[in-house]
């Protein structure tokens, strides 16, 4: 196969694809794109505007329109993370992808929050569509994520292991970065996810004209939170990556389901 010109030459005619939550003109989406683009060729498709807790919402009730932000960037108006892939990959493209890389998210996917995440759901997207695929998130110690440069850093390192070495194909890569200057982050350690206390109370309010409104209340701080948990590896200045998969079953409980259900019709 032949190479393309001005990138790595260790990897051949490929291409990824990059995607987020935070909207196309996001700041982490912009250092993931400088990263990558010295290993392939990039084309980003992403939500017009900050999709943050999408998960995987796939809009169906409507069309979506797409536009053209500059060469190998695009947005989707109203769309969600999940659409903006799937659209990428199912016939907006001439070209196939090899990857799926989304982020870089403001903020942490830690535990629970893969459930709502739409970075987690851009790569679960692309996993259902038969890509490898990672997502990453800078986790800020207090106020906004400031250096997007060492996710970036590590995005890349990733990728270039991911292309070297694949993972199994069911695997999705859940990646959170401290957010510290890169020479101060310990290592990267392979973890499981934690979860979280209850999330805090909901916030009422009212709108101008006194009618009322409720804002989700934040997310609970870690619960089980320990040694071999993304909770625990972030706090202690590690990248933590957490490989998930996309069967939800609980395989453990289907003997005693199984049991529990007797007598209650063949």
């Amino acid at each position: 196969m032949p190479r393309r010109h001005g990138h790595d030459p260790r990897f051949f005619d490929l291409k990824i694809l990059l995607a987020n939550d935070d909207g196309y003109r996001a700041e982490g989406l912009l250092r993931l794109k400088e990263a990558l683009a010295g290993i392939a060729p990039i084309t980003v498709v992403a939500p017009d505007r900050n999709r943050s807790g999408a998960s995987n919402s796939l809009t169906l009730d409507m069309p979506l329109r797409v536009q053209r932000a500059e060469q190998d960037v695009y947005y989707v108006i109203n769309g969600t993370p999940t659409d903006c892939v799937h659209l990428a990959i199912t016939g907006l493209f001439e070209e196939d992808f090899d990857m799926v890389v989304s982020g870089i998210n403001d903020g942490a996917n830690l535990g629970d929050d893969v459930l709502y995440s739409g970075t987690v759901a851009a790569a679960v997207e692309g996993r259902f569509l038969g890509l490898p695929t990672l997502a990453l998130s800078l986790v800020p110690r207090r106020g906004p994520p400031q250096h997007f440069e060492s996710a970036a850093q590590v995005a890349r390192e990733l990728v270039e292991k991911l292309l070297a070495s694949p993972l199994p194909q069911s695997t999705i890569l859940n990646v959170n970065v401290p957010d510290l200057p890169y020479e101060r982050i310990r290592g990267f350690q392979a973890t499981r996810l934690g979860y979280r206390h209850r999330a805090e109370a909901m916030v009422r309010g009212s709108d101008p004209r006194g009618r009322p409104i409720y804002w989700v209340g934040l997310a609970g701080e870690g619960q089980d939170a320990g040694p071999g948990t993304d909770f625990h590896a972030v706090a202690s200045d590690f990248v933590s990556v957490t490989p998930l998969q996309v069967d939800l079953t609980r395989h453990s409980a289907i003997e005693g389901l199984r049991g529990w259900l007797e007598g209650h019709g063949t």
